[in-house]
């Protein structure tokens, strides 16, 4: 059971105890190696469970930085600073999404505290859950469907296994599909890992 004291001394706020436990119950994240990796992905995934919602907020040479195979040169200025337009452009034809026109981008953007994206995410997430992310999207920046999201994602990507190996690597690969914020991860899970052991 993870209690409100134990997320306090982790600078987790109280409303986080019911979505946490109730999702290690659902998903068998039992032991308290995979709990700790679980809070510590989690963390650094949502900014220490405070952004429950993608930033799409990108500036014209962050565009063309990230997804130049997106846009034209010429385009970058025109999509600078508008998420909706950003998303419905990046996302398109991708996972269930329909074209840019549909909105289906900026529908199923990334939400939650492992960012689930895209139409078939939201789809399959929701029948996992019992509740039709595909109509109410933003349920999933709710902290229970946040956090139920990202057991989600944990569970069937099999992140308890690779928690339980110990490999740090192997798990912010299979999170992120990167290394970005390796290092924070790692103290992430070691400072849960010191505080649900205690």
């Amino acid at each position: 059971m993870i209690t409100a004291e134990k997320l306090h001394a982790l600078q987790i706020g109280p409303e986080w105890v019911e979505p946490l436990n109730a999702t290690i119950q659902k998903f068998s994240i039992f032991t308290v190696k995979e709990q700790a990796a679980f809070i510590g992905q989690l963390s650094h995934e949502c900014n220490h469970f405070r952004t429950l919602e993608e930033n799409l907020n990108y500036r014209a040479e962050t565009l063309q930085a990230l997804f130049h195979t997106h846009f034209k040169p010429e385009e970058y200025a025109l999509f600078a600073h508008n998420p909706q337009k950003i998303a419905n452009r990046i996302y398109a034809n991708r996972g269930g999404n329909r074209n840019e026109a549909s909105g289906d981008g900026f529908m199923y953007r990334g939400r939650g505290t492992i960012q689930l994206t895209f139409h078939d995410n939201y789809w399959h997430c929701g029948q996992a859950l019992g509740q039709d992310f595909v109509k109410n999207p933003d349920l999933v920046k709710t902290p229970m469907y946040a956090v139920m999201s990202g057991g989600w994602f944990w569970a069937t990507h099999g992140c308890n296994k690779i928690a339980e190996s110990g490999d740090e690597e192997a798990l912010c690969r299979r999170v992120n599909g990167g290394l970005f914020g390796l290092n924070e991860r790692i103290q992430l899970t070691a400072k849960a890992l010191a505080v649900l052991s205690a």
